[in-house]
């Protein structure tokens, strides 16, 4: 007889007796028989029933898993997200925006996460200035997701409330180390740029997957207690400011025209002391001529002088008394005795040297 036969001992496995795997097996067709309105069944019809249902029960699980594997075993992510890939629980990768295979829930889950879009945060706080007055902020704060690992799992509750309370302590930060007066002048976008500054630095530190874009201060007023007296602050800056532009409009106007006044007198008093230097130094020159010909002919000269100097004088003279010897003698124009006369110039007169030369020239103009 063979060791293996029914009743026999196994050599190998000594006296130990292990599970009847048959057994087993002829269990669990029974159960998934059952489960599936199949039954065992007596005799040889029993059996062929039986086999039937196990093989239908293995059909339909095999569909089952081959659907489950089908339909949960790709992902697809659209342009502006990114899936962050777990695998029981643990992160392992980041998928990119397309379509992406893993394997099927609950071995490994997939979370979509919106890295395009810009989000907003709006708040509003009331606080006290560096000089101790109190202000009040309505600011809000966009940002975008840098990181969809760190966003998911580095931080809890990133957008609320950890979001929040970093940009209202870094708003803090901004207006507390600021004047009232400076505030609410034109140096807001200054504060601006400095409390995203700093917000981003908070939200690095805690390591969040956040980066801020930006930041605006949609309101910055005193309280509504001491709103007038403010009002009437801003208005007097206001009206400063104005006063100070139409006084720069002014200048502006006004400068250039005096300017233009003064380079015209300049060149009028440039072009006037070029015309008398050149009228002494023509003087000059004449005069030194003057003597060369007085030093040649002192008489002639002397003569000429005296006559050319009382022709001058008397020319524009309508009528002259001269007293001579005890005579008077008038002295006319020569255009008014003699009209006809073209060859002398106009308003030049008629030197009468003596009386005789006038009783000549002037018949009866003796008294």
């Amino acid at each position: 007889m063979a060791w293996n036969e029914p009743g026999k001992r196994d050599p190998w496995r000594g006296n130990q007796k292990g599970p009847d795997i048959e057994d087993m097996l002829r269990r669990l067709r029974e159960r998934f028989a059952s489960l599936f309105g199949g039954g065992t069944g007596s005799g040889g019809g029993g059996g062929g029933g039986g086999n039937t249902g196990s093989i239908g029960v293995l059909i339909a699980v095999v569909a089952i898993l081959l659907a489950w594997v089908a339909l949960d075993s790709w992902s697809v992510i659209n342009a502006r997200d990114v899936g962050v890939v777990q695998r029981f629980g643990k992160k392992t990768r980041v998928m990119s925006p397309g379509f992406n295979l893993k394997w099927p829930r609950p071995i490994e889950t997939v979370t979509k996460v919106k890295i395009k879009d810009v989000r907003l945060l709006a708040d509003s706080v009331r606080m006290l200035t560096k000089d101790e007055n109190i202000v009040q902020i309505d600011f809000n704060v966009q940002y975008q997701v840098s990181d969809a690992q760190k966003y998911l799992f580095h931080v809890k509750d990133v957008e609320d409330p950890t979001i929040k309370h970093a940009a209202e302590s870094a708003v803090r930060q901004g207006i507390g180390g600021s004047a009232m007066d400076t505030i609410l002048s034109g140096q807001g976008s200054e504060l601006v740029a400095e409390t995203k500054k700093v917000l981003q630095t908070t939200l690095d530190s805690y390591d969040a997957g956040i980066a801020v874009t930006e930041v605006n201060f949609q309101s910055v007023a005193p309280p509504h207690e001491v709103k007038e007296s403010f009002d009437d602050v801003t208005n007097a800056r206001e009206n400063k400011q104005q006063t100070e532009n139409e006084a720069q409009a002014y200048a502006n106007k006004v400068v250039p025209e005096a300017r233009g006044q003064a380079a015209r007198i300049k060149a009028e008093a440039e072009g006037y002391r070029a015309e008398r230097i050149a009228r002494a130094e023509g003087d000059a020159d004449r005069f030194n001529q003057l003597v060369a010909q007085y030093k040649t002919a002192p008489d002639v000269t002397r003569k000429r002088l005296y006559l050319e100097t009382m022709q001058q004088v008397l020319k524009d003279n309508v009528k002259v008394l001269d007293s001579t010897n005890g005579r008077n003698l008038i002295n006319l124009p020569m255009e008014r005795l003699v009209p006809a006369a073209t060859s002398f110039s106009p308003g030049a007169g008629v030197l009468l040297r003596s009386a005789d030369d006038a009783n000549r020239a002037t018949p009866g103009a003796q008294q």
